[in-house]
């Protein structure tokens, strides 16, 4: 059974290790890198931009993330998350995703997004995929997510990238209106 992740309140699920070191997806062209607490700003920044741009793909939102702390962002981004880029876009990331551990050999992929402008660039596959890479590297053997019903173009990555769906659905924690369908991938 899939458990809501708690990856947006912080102070919880804090049993996360380090991901993997930054590397390259097969193609050579996003450039994948660990969100270390130094890089809270950047974190903070594109995890906000994600939350106006997608309200509805978000179990938390805006107006919730914005008034953190620095403290709360730290945390964050102490271990277990990822973004993208892109060369030819500069400096800013292109997207982020991450994965908290939630027991009994089991993780959720959380708080995924890609810029609109890298979307169809193989962005998005690169940062699911180092997500895998970081809940095999901790010897799990079983990776959930949510996505909401209806997002088509998430849905399919996922899909492609051998998720599958699980049968289950629940309100999407900041819009009870859509419901959010569970996926997994095992390991």
């Amino acid at each position: 059974m899939l458990r809501k992740s708690h990856a947006d309140h912080p102070g919880r699920g804090d049993n996360r290790s380090p991901p993997p070191a930054a590397g390259r997806n097969h193609e050579g062209m996003t450039e994948i890198r660990a969100v270390r607490e130094d890089d809270w700003r950047v974190m903070r920044d594109i995890r906000l931009e994600a939350l106006r741009e997608s309200p509805a793909a978000f179990g938390s939102s805006y107006a919730r993330e914005v008034v953190f702390t620095e403290a709360d962002w730290r945390r964050r981004a102490s271990g277990h998350g990822f973004l993208a880029y892109l060369p030819d876009l500069g400096d800013l990331p292109v997207g982020l995703a991450g994965g908290v551990e939630m027991g009994a050999g089991t993780a959720q992929l959380v708080s995924m997004w890609v810029r609109p402008q890298a979307r169809g660039r193989k962005a998005g596959a690169a940062l699911v995929m180092a997500v895998v890479e970081w809940a095999r590297g901790r010897g799990l053997s079983q990776l959930n997510l949510w996505v909401t019903d209806g997002n088509q173009a998430a849905r399919a990555l996922y899909e492609r990238c051998g998720f599958t769906p699980t049968g289950e659905r629940q309100p999407l924690p900041s819009g009870p209106a859509h419901t959010e369908i569970g996926m997994m991938l095992s390991l």
